[in-house]
C-alpha cells in the first residue's frame, strides 16, 4: 500500500493530495513503471478536471516522496 497525504482517514484532503494519491497508487501498481514518463501537464489537467497550479503541488509531492524525477523542457518521469 501506499502512503497517502490524506491520512487518517476521513481527514479533509486538498485536490492535490488527492491526485498525487492517485499517481502514486498508479506507479505502485505499475501503471507507470520506474523510468517511464508521466502523461503531460496538459494530459493530467484534462484527466483530473483542475488547474495548472494543483497539478504542479501534486508533481512537487511526487517530486518530495522520491517517486519522480523532473527533466525541465522534457517531462516528469517515475524514478528508477
Amino acid at each position: 500500500m501506499v502512503y497517502s497525504c490524506c491520512q487518517p482517514r476521513g481527514t479533509p484532503c486538498h485536490r492535490y493530495e488527492q491526485i498525487a494519491d492517485d499517481l502514486a497508487e498508479r506507479i505502485a501498481t505499475g501503471e507507470f513503471p520506474p523510468g517511464s514518463k508521466l502523461p503531460s501537464r496538459r494530459e493530467l489537467i484534462e484527466h483530473y478536471g483542475v488547474t495548472e497550479p494543483v497539478i504542479d503541488r501534486a508533481m512537487q509531492v511526487l517530486r518530495i516522496k522520491g517517486m519522480t524525477e523532473t527533466l525541465p523542457g522534457v517531462g516528469v518521469f517515475v524514478a528508477e
